[in-house]
C-alpha cells in the first residue's frame, strides 16, 4: 500500500510517499481502507518533534519504527474483520481517532474493534467525517466533560476559526450560550456563519479591556494565559485550554480547584468513541458542520504540512487517499 513515511524529524521535506505492507487485522480488530484524513497542528508538532511529550511518545533521536506513519484522524470503510469482532461488519462506512498510535497517513489501517471509531454520518463525505473527529471533539470534551456548559453561560472562544474553535461556536450554541467568538479580520463572517453572536477582530480589540466577562473562555489555540483572562471571568467562570507546558498546566489546574473560585482547566481526550457517536447524531440533526479550509491528495502532503504551519487555516486541512 501507499503510506506517507518520515524517518527523522525535521521540515515536511521529511515526509516521503512509500511503498509499505499491507497491515493484517488481528481477532479483535477491523481492516480499514482510509478514504481520508488530515493535516493537524498536533501532526506538524509531532513530525518536527519540537515538544518533550512528542519525543517521549514517537522516540528521542528519531520517530520509532511504529510510528514512522503520522496521521491521527481519519474516515474510511471497513474490509475486513476479525473473527471475534461483533461492532462492526464488512462495507461499514467509519471515521475515527487513532490518538498517539498515528498511522493514518495511508491507504489502510487496522484498528481495535473497542478503538475510538464509529459509523460515520450518512450524510457527509468522507473528507467531511474525517474533519470531525479531533476539533469537534475535543470541543466537546472541554466545552461538556470538564466545564459542564449550561443553558444562558456566556462563553469567550479565542481562536473561533480553527478546527477546534469553529467547532466551539457551533457546540456552544446548541448548549444554548451566548457565544462571543475572537478572529482575526479575514475570518470575521465565517465565525459569524457558525452561530457567534457576537465576533471580536483581536487586530483591533483587547477583549480584555472591554469590561465583558464570561462563564467560560476557551484558548482553542494558545494565544492567550489564566492570568490575563481572569479579569475578564465571572466570579465561578473557567478558562480553557488545550495546549501548554504540561506540568505548569497541571499545577494551575489543581491550585484552582483546590482554592474555590476561577478555575483552570486543562486535559486531554484521547477515548473519543461516545463523542463520536455523539456528533453524528448532531451532524444528521444539521446542529453542527465541519469547515474544510483546503484538500490536499496524499502525495502533497508536504505542501499540506507547510500550509497548516502558517498558523491561518480555516477549520480544517483534509488529506485525500
Amino acid at each position: 500500500m501507499k503510506a506517507i513515511v518520515y524517518k527523522k524529524y525535521g521540515t515536511p521535506d521529511v515526509l516521503h510517499l512509500e511503498d509499505v505492507k499491507n497491515p493484517i487485522p488481528k481477532d479483535n480488530e477491523v481492516l480499514i481502507r482510509v478514504y481520508a484524513t488530515s493535516v493537524t497542528t498536533a501532526d506538524t508538532m509531532m513530525r518536527r518533534g519540537d515538544t518533550l511529550l512528542s519525543r517521549i511518545l514517537l522516540g528521542f533521536t528519531k520517530p520509532g519504527k511504529k510510528f514512522q506513519i503520522l496521521g491521527t484522524e481519519f474516515a474510511g470503510k471497513i474490509e475486513s474483520i476479525g473473527k471475534n469482532v461483533r461492532r462492526f461488519k464488512k462495507g461499514d462506512e467509519v471515521y475515527g481517532f487513532r490518538g498517539f498510535g498515528t498511522g493514518v497517513y495511508a491507504e489502510y489501517k487496522c484498528m481495535p474493534e473497542k478503538g475510538s471509531l464509529a459509523i460515520k454520518s450518512a450524510n457527509t463525505t468522507y473528507e467531511e467525517a474525517a474533519a470531525l473527529v479531533d476539533g469537534a471533539t475535543t470541543a466537546l470534551f472541554f466545552l461538556r466533560d470538564k466545564a459542564h456548559i449550561q443553558n444562558g453561560d456566556k462563553v469567550l472562544v479565542i481562536g473561533a476559526s480553527g478546527s477546534i474553535g469553529a467547532f466551539s461556536v457551533q457546540l456552544a450554541r446548541y448548549f444554548g450560550a451566548i457565544v462571543t467568538g475572537v478572529c482575526s479580520t479575514a475570518n470575521l463572517e465565517l465565525v459569524k456563519s457558525l452561530g457567534a453572536d457576537k465576533v471580536i477582530d483581536y487586530t483591533q480589540e483587547d477583549f480584555t479591556q472591554n469590561g465583558e466577562t464570561y462563564n467560560l473562555i476557551f484558548d482553542t489555540v494558545g494565544k492567550s494565559s489564566f492570568s490575563r483572562c481572569k479579569g475578564s471571568l465571572k466570579k465561578n467562570g473557567c478558562y480553557l485550554l488545550t495546549t501548554g507546558n504540561m506540568l505548569k498546566n497541571f499545577v494551575l489546574t489543581l491550585w484552582t480547584s483546590l482554592t474555590g473560585g476561577k478555575r483552570f482547566i486543562w486535559g486531554m481526550s484521547v477515548e473519543k468513541t461516545e463523542a463520536l457517536m455523539f456528533l453524528k447524531e448532531l451532524v444528521e440533526a444539521g446542529k453542527v458542520k465541519p469547515v474544510i479550509d483546503k484538500c490536499y491528495p496524499l502525495e502533497k502532503i508536504a505542501e499540506a504540512h507547510q500550509y497548516v504551519e502558517k498558523g491561518h487555516k480555516k477549520g480544517n486541512v483534509v488529506i485525500t487517499v
